[in-house]
């Protein structure tokens, strides 16, 4: 099978995601893995980095929403909370 996986740093958090091929799509979701939460639907895309791009947005989104109800500052949003360079169109 042929697997993509990407790694980001989203809040001071490490994710991994596996994108795989699923017909025509490409199909993001968390690597699973031993102790870590996998209830979080999957994101699908035209090509691997678009599908990882949708998925890594998300949990930019969700994690500024959660340190925003904390009452922490958020932060910037967007591609700024996320380590390493932008994913490659």
């Amino acid at each position: 099978m042929n697997v993509h996986r990407f790694q980001h740093d989203i809040g001071g958090r490490p994710y991994q995601i596996e994108v795989t091929p699923v017909g025509t799509k490409w199909r993001a979701q968390l690597r699973r893995m031993a102790g870590m939460p996998t209830a979080l639907m999957p994101f699908y895309g035209a090509t691997p980095e678009e599908a990882a791009d949708l998925l890594t947005r998300w949990l930019v989104l969700a994690h500024s929403r959660q340190t925003s109800q904390t009452g922490r500052p958020a932060g910037p949003t967007g591609h700024d909370l996320v380590a390493g360079p932008p994913p490659v169109r």
